[in-house]
């Protein structure tokens, strides 16, 4: 970076072009007399003492004027980094409640630089979470988002969580209602979050875990890019870590608007041979001549999302339903190998 694009950034934080000068000057100098910064920053010897106390009330720098000549030093540019980075978070929450969000048109997507600005909007996404969730990140960040998975949870929401870079066995009994199922690897793995198929994160996991890292992360609203990234977080990730927790099946009946929900609780169900039957209704896939609802025993379901794995493909997910001597294979939305596409799905507990 050269002395342009340094002032440039110094400026931004409300300093002058002749400010920035003569405190690059006492940087550049460290303790020094008034006299010795005017003749490097060429300025008069009033201004530096009239800027100095400037600097100093706003943390750059610190003036000894019991000291003949006075005296002034430069603060630790890291503690001045420090106090900006406070300041700037500090005045987030205000901005935000002052912040009035429109819809755009179109796709959107946003480069995020801070650490803190990237947790806040994986809690935001989170709490507006009505569907699904899958989510990786370190286990390190657990505590600070727990709160926020607990809710979701809570709400309804199906959460598939990966937790990377643990050390040792994770505590089982510490993971239960952080998410419907979570899975562990050693290796740390990109943060990737997806929320309802239409807003997603993604970002190195360095810019969670360390605090100097110049890396950044990307959200995007886009409802034909997110379901790309739920699809490699299914695929790539998520089979080949270790099933940690799984929470117990929902009480019957129940509707599911998200279809991996109605898939995994399906899976859940049937693992403790309980007989059950589903009401879909949707459209058929194709042209084929399947009325628009129907209701038949699950026979059959086709799933990665937990253990044991019955699907052929990772992504894959779906059931068979028998009605009436006939079965119908019932995938979610975009289902184009399957029967039938679902919209809703309804399932119950069968009598024996």
């Amino acid at each position: 970076m050269d002395d342009r694009e340094l002032a440039g950034l110094l400026e931004r934080f409300g300093l002058s072009e002749t400010e920035t000068d003569t405190y690059l000057a006492i940087l550049e100098r460290g303790e020094s007399k008034a006299s010795t910064i005017a003749d490097a920053a060429d300025v008069s010897k009033r201004y530096v003492y009239s800027i100095s106390e400037e600097l100093e009330k706003r943390g750059f720098v610190e003036v000894d004027d019991h000291s003949v000549p006075t005296v002034i030093r430069p603060v630790r540019p890291e503690t001045v980094v420090d106090r900006l980075t406070e300041s700037v978070e500090d005045i987030e929450p205000e901005l935000q409640s002052r912040y009035t969000s429109t819809e755009r048109s179109g796709e959107q997507f946003e480069v995020i630089k801070s650490r803190q600005t990237v947790l806040k909007r994986i809690e935001s996404m989170l709490a507006s979470a009505e569907t699904e969730v899958t989510l990786s990140l370190p286990a390190a960040v657990l505590p600070r988002i727990r709160s926020t998975l607990e809710a979701t949870v809570e709400r309804g929401v199906l959460v598939l969580l990966l937790l990377g870079a643990t050390k040792g066995d994770q505590d089982i009994a510490s993971l239960a209602g952080t998410a419907s199922t979570v899975r562990t690897w050693d290796a740390l793995v990109p943060t990737m979050l997806t929320v309802d198929g239409n807003h997603g994160l993604l970002a190195p996991s360095q810019i969670l875990t360390t605090s100097t890292s110049d890396t950044r992360a990307i959200a995007l609203s886009q409802d034909q890019l997110v379901p790309v990234l739920a699809g490699s977080f299914l695929a790539n990730y998520w089979p080949t870590a270790e099933e940690r927790y799984v929470t117990t099946p929902n009480e019957l009946p129940y509707t599911y608007d998200g279809f991996r929900s109605a898939v995994f609780q399906i899976a859940l169900h049937r693992a403790t041979d309980t007989r059950i039957e589903a009401s879909v209704t949707g459209s058929p896939v194709g042209d084929r001549n399947i009325p628009s609802s129907f209701t038949g025993e699950v026979v059959d379901v086709r799933q990665s999302l937990v253990r044991p794995v019955t699907s052929t493909l990772p992504i894959e997910n779906a059931f068979k339903l028998e009605v009436d001597g006939e079965q119908y294979t019932v995938g979610g939305t975009g289902a184009f190998l399957e029967d039938f596409e679902a919209e809703s799905v309804t399932i119950r507990a069968l009598e024996e």
